[in-house]
């Protein structure tokens, strides 16, 4: 029985459950929002980077390493999953100090490339697409750093005592508003890239009902919704990278891509989508420490929808036309 079905037999017994959650999670927040940002962090890290590996996850990322970087030594592959795991436990610590962190720009360093830099300038609408690497809440600070509303689009969490409490800490992130995937929330970002606005999300959650694209030399699962909105609303795609430099400090990058627009458009969708998740695995491979490997991205064999050569011819019609 699925938990919405249990939920809906036990709504009281539920309901009580959801509010023990809220009420310990809003401890944690108040306990280590007494702790320095900068010893939470590091303990946090050290804890999961200790523990962490005792949990069956961490033999699905050493896997999904293992197969897009078949020939790294078994003893690389452990470290680096010891990372991610370290990085793991750091963003959850920095999750409650968020909103002060946002403050504090000499922890950042900002690069942007020309398109980046208009939007960073207040002068041009565009979906911010971010993957989960380095502290990717913090994607946003060179946007909201300048008084640019961020709108973000986020998966709600089940209990809503919980997905409140993450909320509030994260309101001064997404002063442009918080939306949950639902069926009001592509009229509202319609709504806001029109009115030249920005519009912030994840690009590499695993996708089922997307489409196929090559990642690290195997097909996986993509959302097509960025590339489909830009296309639409004729913005452009800013893929954003977080790098954690030394403890609580970040380089922030912010590169743009235009999603062509041919006489096909699912054509022209599928090859921004190839495109965006080609940049994500070089920025990946530059430090695959830092980038969750528990994903459950890539689609099984024998399923491949596109193939690297399609995406090369996709790619030569888009510049001829």
């Amino acid at each position: 029985m699925s938990r919405k079905k249990r939920q809906r037999k036990h709504p009281k017994r539920y309901a009580f459950q959801n509010r023990i959650e809220g009420i310990a999670l809003n401890l944690a927040i108040f306990l280590f929002r007494l702790i320095p940002v900068d010893a939470a962090s590091f303990l946090m890290g050290k804890g999961w980077r200790l523990f962490a590996p005792l949990n069956p996850r961490h033999k699905r990322a050493l896997r999904h390493l293992q197969e897009a970087f078949p020939s790294m030594s078994d003893d690389e592959r452990e470290q680096i999953v010891r990372g991610m795991w370290e990085n793991l436990g750091r963003v959850a610590a920095e999750t409650f100090h968020i909103d002060r962190l946002l403050k504090q720009d000499h922890r950042f360093e900002a690069v942007a490339d020309d398109t980046t830099t208009q939007v960073l300038a207040g002068d041009q609408a565009c979906i911010l697409v971010s993957f989960h690497s380095g502290n990717w809440e913090l994607c946003v600070q060179p946007v909201v750093s300048r008084g640019i509303d961020v709108t973000g689009v986020y998966q709600a969490l089940r209990n809503p005592e919980a997905d409140q409490a993450l909320r509030s800490l994260r309101q001064d992130l997404y002063r442009g508003g918080l939306l949950s995937k639902g069926p009001e929330t592509a009229r509202k970002i319609l709504g806001t890239l029109k009115s030249g606005g920005v519009i912030a999300m994840m690009g590499d959650l695993r996708e089922a009902r997307g489409i196929q694209v090559p990642f690290f030399g195997q097909m996986a699962y993509a959302n097509t919704v960025p590339a489909s909105l830009a296309r639409s609303c004729n913005v452009p795609i800013v893929l954003g990278r977080v790098v954690r430099k030394n403890g609580v400090t970040f380089h922030v990058d912010g590169r743009a891509i235009t999603v062509p627009k041919t006489d096909d458009r699912q054509e022209d969708i599928r090859f921004a989508t190839a495109q965006m998740h080609e940049i994500f695995e070089g920025w990946i491979s530059e430090h695959p420490e830092q980038w969750m490997w528990i994903h459950k991205k890539w689609a099984p064999p024998g399923k491949s929808l596109i193939k690297r050569q399609e995406v090369r011819a996709i790619g030569a019609k888009s510049l001829k036309n």
